[in-house]
């Protein structure tokens, strides 16, 4: 086995499939850090929940809002629903997994908030339990997907963003996520702060 040549093929594959979705998903992440910021200079927040490494994600874009990410400013109300371990378990015994983020969206979900809803494959249930509660509440949702988008595509409402990257690879697939996450933070700062 050629490791090293494995090891490059996985940076090629990496970067090839970010800059073919850079036209794609420019257009969607320009919509969805929008609406964030709406929400946001409305007064309202930001969930985020996502399973394993999109937990991971929604934990992570939380905290850059949350402290900050490049730039020096207040910080932005973002609430990531895949960290409490005492309201996840307590939802999970009495109910169902399925409605370990669902139930927080309908009780802490406010008209005009937003949902960052995270799945690789789009089919995590308990994710596409948390989009149905959000649509309930009227919060808009922004769907990170892989593959072609599974459940949540369909589920998705004219107002919603879907921000969905095209590979069967699920380490490709969370690679561009995080570089998605990423631009949202800058755009989201950019348009707060006025920068240039």
């Amino acid at each position: 086995m050629d490791l090293l040549g494995r090891i490059r093929q996985h940076f090629s594959d990496s970067a090839q499939l970010k800059l073919s979705c850079a036209q794609s998903l420019g257009e969607p992440l320009q919509r969805a850090a929008g609406l964030m910021v709406r929400c946001l200079m409305n007064d309202g927040k930001i969930l985020a929940c996502g399973n394993g490494g999109s937990a991971a994600d929604a934990q992570h874009f939380s905290a850059e809002l949350l402290n900050r990410f490049e730039m020096e400013r207040p910080g932005l109300a973002a609430v990531a629903l895949t960290t409490d371990t005492s309201t996840l378990t307590s939802i999970a015994n009495d109910y169902d997994y399925v409605q370990v983020f669902s139930k927080q969206v309908r009780a802490l979900g406010r008209p005009g908030d937003v949902l960052l809803a995270i799945s690789t494959s789009g089919n995590s249930p308990n994710v596409v339990d948390a989009v149905e509660a959000a649509h309930e509440k009227q919060m808009t949702v922004v769907a990170l997907t892989g593959k072609d988008g599974g459940r949540m595509a369909a589920l998705l409402q004219p107002q919603d963003v879907h921000l969905n990257v095209p590979s069967p690879v699920t380490a490709r697939i969370q690679e561009v996520h995080i570089l998605c996450l990423h631009c949202l933070c800058d755009a989201i700062d950019v348009q707060l702060l006025g920068v240039e």
